[in-house]
């Protein structure tokens, strides 16, 4: 029986799909075949012992329901764009949306009053401090604070096509110091363009306008015009920006006016990975700029930088890690011709942290070296013996509250799933018996669950029964979803905690399945993520 979704992004309306075994693009007639075929297991009549009609009762509605929605082509429009709620939700199926299309605008039009409601009550803000500190300077009695910025915009949604964002900073270095405040109000004119108007008053007071447009479904351009309230320069700037690939963006970037420069740059952005590089050329100076980020887990990640040009020589590495959802603290080590220094960032939300320590001013190797292996060293010594263990005993307490809170729900679903193999068992061990006989497919032990149980079941320091609490054993219905041609094909996009005697054990946590079989007499082995498609045999699996 399927529970609540786990909240990964993935899609959540393909439920009764999995219940029918069929993918999310079948046509009518592939509805209508799987239908059939499931009946003839669920039907009551088959059965004479109470409790055995009574599972067959439950289970037949189960599939009557799912059968009654996806052969209805508005209500099948529905559910697939906002699965159940959709159906629930009180629009009418009459006279007044009676074609697919007014369905979904009318859907559609639903869906964009809620966010649009949803943005007008929401304001974000963003911030940062940048707090310069200098170790030279504190040994010389000067004091360590060697400067301090502070920056702050607050970006609000006007109307559905109008946005205003307000912003300021502050700065101070020495005795010196200066400040700032911007407005821009941006316009969405269409679906492809925008202009946004702006200005300052304070150090770089100046007025502007600039526009954007979506010249085709992979490029866009960006035109600038800003003039200077001091001393009334004219900046004009044009921006191409272009989608190299499914990863890769790259932009071609012209200034003109007093500091005139071209520059060109890309940007790839991967699951665990991320890279950027820019070339820029001017009137009075020149640089070149790169960094790649490397994600090592869903929470830390390694960083390294470098910077080349007229203003310097520069090389950056360091790393971060996600301490809460809203929180990464990060550290970098930064060498270059101004000096050796520290920095240290933390991020919560749209505020940022900056704390820049400049440890020396001259390029001493033996210092160098220190200054990266010291705080390196400290850092994995701390999160082998502190921080590990602490994040561990907390994600382990979350898990132990979420299994309480969902313990009725899943204990229910599971006898649902029970209940649901019974009735499978006869047609299952017959096909299994088939498959034996023919040296075809057949499945020996599968099991679908909590993914880090999946990986440490067999480790013998784990408490089995906890393990066992988050796994469910889906041999049977494997065995039994093996077609005449003795294969078996799971849809990509669907959910496998809603096929028939499966059940989520683990609801908000990741799952996998899990699967060991024989066909022509080898072994094989799988494991596969809960919304892949998984097709067997395959050589690949092949022990």
């Amino acid at each position: 029986m399927p529970l609540a979704d786990d909240k990964s992004g993935a899609p959540n309306n393909r439920e009764l799909y999995a219940l029918l075994h069929i993918s999310p693009e079948a046509t009518d007639e592939e509805i209508r075949k799987a239908y059939r075929q499931w009946a003839q297991i669920y039907h009551p009549d088959k059965y004479q012992a109470p409790h055995m009609k009574e599972i067959a009762t439950e289970n037949f509605q189960r599939i009557c329901e799912a059968y009654e929605i996806l052969c209805d082509q508005n209500k099948r429009q529905i559910y697939d764009i906002y699965g159940m709620e959709g159906l629930t939700s009180g629009l009418e199926l009459g006279p007044k949306l009676n074609k697919v299309e007014e369905i979904k605008e009318e859907l559609e039009r639903l869906r964009r009053q809620k966010e649009q409601e949803k943005v007008l009550a929401h304001v974000q803000p963003s911030g940062s401090i940048l707090a310069n500190l200098s170790w030279p300077q504190f040994l010389e009695g000067d004091g360590i604070m060697r400067g301090m910025a502070m920056a702050s915009e607050v970006h609000s949604k006007m109307s559905k096509h109008n946005a205003i964002s307000l912003g300021g900073n502050l700065a101070v270095n020495g005795n010196s110091g200066g400040g700032a405040a911007s407005v821009v109000l941006r316009h969405q004119m269409s679906s492809v363009s925008s202009v946004e108007f702006m200005g300052s008053l304070g150090l770089r007071a100046l007025i502007g306008i600039q526009t954007s447009r979506q010249l085709s479904l992979h490029s866009t351009a960006t035109m600038g015009f800003a003039m200077s309230l001091r001393d009334g320069s004219i900046n004009l700037s044009n921006t191409w920006t272009r989608q190299l690939s499914e990863t890769t963006n790259g932009n071609i970037e012209l200034i003109l006016g007093p500091e005139s420069s071209i520059g060109v740059g890309w940007q790839k952005k991967e699951q665990k990975s991320a890279a950027s590089g820019e070339i820029k050329i001017g009137t009075g100076s020149f640089g070149a700029v790169g960094h790649y980020t490397h994600r090592f887990s869903s929470k830390s990640h390694g960083r390294i930088a470098g910077r080349v040009g007229s203003s310097g020589l520069e090389l950056e590495v360091g790393g971060g890690r996600k301490i809460s959802n809203f929180t990464t603290i990060r550290m970098l080590y930064t060498i270059g011709l101004q000096g050796i220094f520290w920095k240290f960032e933390l991020h919560r939300g749209g505020q940022k942290l900056i704390v820049p320590i400049l440890l020396s001013n001259h390029l001493n190797p033996v210092f160098a070296s220190g200054a990266l292996v010291i705080p390196a060293s400290l850092y994995f010594t701390l999160k082998k013996f502190i921080f590990k263990p602490y994040y561990l005993r907390r994600e382990k307490q979350k898990f132990l509250e979420n299994l309480e809170k969902t313990r009725d729900q899943v204990r229910e679903a599971r006898a649902a799933a029970e209940k649901a193999q019974q009735l499978l068992q006869n047609v299952a061990n017959r096909k299994r018996n088939k498959q034996l006989e023919m040296g075809g497919l057949v499945v020996t032990k599968a099991v679908y669950g909590n993914r880090k149980a999946l990986t440490t079941r067999n480790r013998p320091e784990e408490n089995v029964d906890e393990v066992a609490s988050q796994i469910i054993d889906v041999t049977l219905p494997l065995n039994f979803l093996i077609d005449e041609s003795g294969q078996l094909k799971l849809h990509d996009g669907v959910k496998k905690s809603g096929i028939m005697g499966f059940c989520d054990p683990c609801p908000g946590e990741p799952k996998q399945l899990y699967v060991e079989y024989t066909y022509g007499g080898n072994k094989y082995e799988a494991i596969v993520d809960d919304y892949e498609e998984f097709i067997m045999p395959q050589e690949r699996h092949k022990i």
